[in-house]
């Protein structure tokens, strides 16, 4: 690519993979700014007073991200050709809940007690919009179910980093 602006999106189109044009504002379109909106608040999250192992996965999550919206962006009768590897990272969040959690009470919390804990609950929160917007997704154009799961597993995963 040349330039940044190839003018294709001026009349209120934008494409799929494989060139297929859809409305800007197709379910698929709102899908991935949903989740590229996510990938940059955890990109904030990675900045704040998190451990090197959490900063890591949160890296391989955002890298995890791009493949989804591949998928996403994927029209119907055609196959992604990046692999997900959403059950491993969903494990490891799981992996890391256990630890984080071991030994403590759960409950709600309120956000604003702390600066870096409330940038990401706001990334919690958009991971939840996110969750939303693939179940919408899910019932016009079926979705692998690790790509739910996954989605749900980080909302949690992020409500215990602000613990």
């Amino acid at each position: 690519m040349n330039t940044i602006y190839t003018k294709t999106g001026d009349t209120g189109q934008t494409s799929l993979r494989e060139g297929v044009r859809v409305d800007k504002d197709d379910l698929r379109i709102e899908v991935n700014g949903q989740i590229d909106h996510l990938n940059a608040l955890l990109g904030m999250v990675r900045t704040v007073a998190l451990s090197d192992d959490e900063k890591t996965l949160l890296r391989r999550i955002q890298c995890e991200f791009m493949v989804v919206m591949s998928l996403v962006a994927t029209p119907d009768g055609s196959t992604n050709p990046r692999p997900l590897h959403l059950a491993e990272l969903t494990a490891e969040m799981e992996h890391a809940i256990d630890r984080l959690t071991a030994g403590k009470t759960l409950g709600f919390t309120i956000p604003g007690d702390n600066a870096e804990r409330a940038v990401v609950h706001v990334a919690r929160t958009q991971t939840r919009t996110v969750e939303r917007r693939l179940w919408t997704l899910h019932r016009q154009h079926p979705l692998p179910t690790d790509v739910l799961t996954f989605f749900n597993r980080l909302s949690d995963y992020l409500f215990v980093l602000t613990l």
